[in-house]
């Protein structure tokens, strides 16, 4: 059974990040990490969805040149605040998100 603490981390840990991407998650996964599996996997799973996400924005930045970056680059923004949310609920609720469209760096 997850308690209720680590529920509301890990959730914290996704509403964090909306408005400090990197060091707000990366505080909370690094103090909390050795102290439970559900934080840490949440803390992993974020992770490896900012790295995938960062590589596309960047692609999408190059892909500006032949004008579809645009679009792209909206569409990224929309998917990741939306995913963002998804997963803050998912761990408010005790379960485990699987960020789509990710590929795992950090396991």
């Amino acid at each position: 059974m997850i308690k209720s603490e680590e529920r509301t981390l890990a959730a914290v840990l996704y509403v964090v990040s909306l408005f400090a991407p990197i060091v707000g998650p990366l505080i909370i996964w690094l103090i909390k990490k050795d102290e439970s599996s559900f934080i840490n996997y949440h803390g992993r799973e974020y992770f490896n969805f900012f790295i995938s996400y960062t590589v596309y924005s960047i692609i999408s930045g190059i892909l500006i040149l032949l004008i579809i970056g645009m679009f792209l680059l909206w569409i990224l923004g929309i998917m990741a605040l939306v995913f963002t949310i998804i997963a803050a609920v998912k761990a408010y609720e005790g379960n485990e998100y699987r960020f789509p469209l990710i590929f795992r760096v950090i396991k």
